[in-house]
């Protein structure tokens, strides 16, 4: 007699509701024992028969649930009937490869493993078996060992189409994992070169490179090889710095995203500031373009002939750098120190330089001395 079809399954079951089945329940229900006897009943007709014949009507109600696609409830079934403990292997094959069917389609992978390699202990040469393992392997990633699985399968039942195609498929996506890893190790092994070449960089710059706290999150603007200069990075690799210029005064500041360290800071500086107050913009073929004073300079005593730069070192030295100097000039006079054994040098804070830019006279004077008093509080000397 064929078993009804099952219903859709409603939303939101799980295994523990499969517990209020009669035909799952594993105790009956504690209550005044009034149901108690038609439950019973309705658990009698299942465990009727021996175990093979439970076992059978267990592993059909389940097919029923496999061809709906419910998945969850198959595999309940087949586990009832493997809790029955049949005595022939084609049951016990059976359910055990069903279940790992149920398994495969709800991604429990481990657990196919688990049966297909208990059914093909009943049945060495079981293709089923081996194509449900292959399949897990292959979505474990395990591609050498789901080949493995097919070889294993072919070499007894070399015509099985399904598992010769399966054989093909796990081979190309061997060789595209392969090929990936391949690539990946590349780019490991490009950003090891280029992290030390950035490291040797540092060094000879004599940076001071401090670390982030852990609740900080890393800047944009990070230290970066030329872009001119494509392939594998090296040593003689222009490596350019985010440079901060901030400018106390107003409490402002311009990021100058990749200075060259053999650039002089005057070449960026003609490129925000007009030379001199005033100074009307040049003519003429050739001529270089004259910058427009920003905004907030309401004084207008921001021209590169009137600006000073500084420079504080990792052990707070003040340090004037000089318009024509280079960035990399800079940085040498930065390590230089009067104490034996001490190291010093520019800091590198969060990927970016920094420099205080001011005006000549007053302003500069001021900020020199309110530095050197906040110095002397923290305890460093002059």
């Amino acid at each position: 007699m064929a078993l009804p079809r099952p219903e859709p399954r409603p939303a939101g079951i799980s295994l523990a509701d499969l517990d209020s089945i009669p035909l799952f329940m594993r105790h009956l229900p504690e209550d005044d024992g009034s149901n108690n006897i038609a439950l019973e009943a309705l658990q009698s007709l299942v465990y009727e028969g021996s175990p093979d014949e439970q076992a059978r009507r267990f592993k059909d109600q389940g097919n029923e649930y496999f061809r709906g696609k419910r998945f969850r409830e198959a595999s309940a079934y087949y586990t009832q009937g493997i809790n029955v403990n049949p005595s022939d292997p084609i049951i016990q094959e059976a359910l055990l490869l069903n279940r790992a069917a149920c398994n495969l389609e709800l991604k429990n992978f481990g657990m196919v493993l688990r049966d297909t390699s208990a059914g093909l202990m009943i049945n060495p040469q079981s293709p089923k078996a081996y194509f449900r393992a292959s399949a897990a392997l292959v979505s474990l990633e395990r591609y050498i060992e789901a080949l493995d699985v097919c070889h294993r399968c072919l070499a007894f039942d070399p015509q099985n189409t399904s598992v010769r195609q399966q054989r093909d498929k796990i081979i190309g996506l061997k060789e595209a994992h392969e090929q990936k890893e391949i690539e990946r190790q590349e780019r490991l092994r490009k950003d090891r070169e280029e992290r030390r070449v950035m490291a040797a960089a540092f060094q000879a710059l004599n940076l001071v490179v401090l670390p982030l706290s852990s609740n900080e999150a890393p800047s944009q603007w990070q230290p970066h090889f030329d872009p001119a200069f494509s392939g594998l990075r090296t040593s003689v690799t222009p490596i350019l710095f985010p440079v901060f210029l901030g400018y106390p005064q107003y409490n402002q500041s311009d990021l100058i995203t990749s200075f060259d360290p053999s650039a002089t800071f005057s070449s960026h500086l003609v490129t925000m500031f007009p030379p001199t107050p005033g100074a009307p913009p040049l003519q003429g073929f050739g001529a270089r373009p004259t910058a427009k004073g920003p905004d907030w300079d309401v004084t207008g005593e921001y021209t590169t002939s009137n600006l000073s730069i500084y420079a504080i070192t990792h052990r707070r030295r003040l340090l004037k750098i000089g318009k024509r100097m280079t960035l990399r000039d800079a940085c040498d006079a930065a390590a230089a120190t009067s104490t034996p054994g001490e190291r010093d040098g520019l800091e590198l804070r969060d990927g970016s330089l920094n420099f205080t830019v001011l005006p000549k006279g007053e302003i500069e004077r001021a900020w020199v001395d309110d530095y050197k008093r906040r110095r002397a509080a923290e305890g460093f000397q002059a």
